[in-house]
């Protein structure tokens, strides 16, 4: 699976520990950054995290921050990006069963490595439900329906 992850100068660690992780599970990963830890602003690379998921350019994303609430408010400005904020591994496979989640946020303050991983193993490897769920996860993208 293609996966775009993002992050913020407080979560930097996070995502480079995931990223290459997700690497030696077999996914191809864009790093979309930053590359340091120099402060940057969360919504910039939320923007281009929910850019890239909504453009076809991965199939799923991974947008973290400090506590994860900043960026992923940012992704979920987008209306084709519908991004869950988890922080324990049910949480993350209901955001795809139920909502079609298609980018994962997590707070690098919040959740360990180990979490963080469980998480989004739980993310890649959940399908979305359909059936009565698929009506609602439309309007998240189109209001007036």
């Amino acid at each position: 699976m293609k996966i775009a992850i993002a992050s913020d100068h407080a979560a930097i660690d996070l995502k480079a520990e995931l990223a290459q992780w997700l690497r030696d599970e077999g996914h191809a990963v864009a790093d979309l950054g930053p590359a340091t830890a120099d402060r940057v602003d969360y919504p910039d690379y939320g923007y281009k995290l929910a850019s890239a998921v909504a453009s076809g350019d991965a199939e799923r994303g991974i947008a973290l921050c400090g506590s994860g609430i900043g960026i992923s408010i940012a992704v979920n400005r987008h209306p084709a990006c519908r991004c869950a904020l988890v922080g324990e591994p049910l949480s993350a496979a209901l955001s795809r069963e139920h909502n079609d989640a298609n980018v994962l946020a997590m707070g690098a303050r919040l959740t360990g490595v180990d979490m963080a991983k469980a998480c989004v193993t739980a993310f890649l490897t959940t399908d979305f439900g359909g059936g009565r769920h698929a009506g609602r996860v439309e309007k998240l993208s189109h209001p007036a329906l």
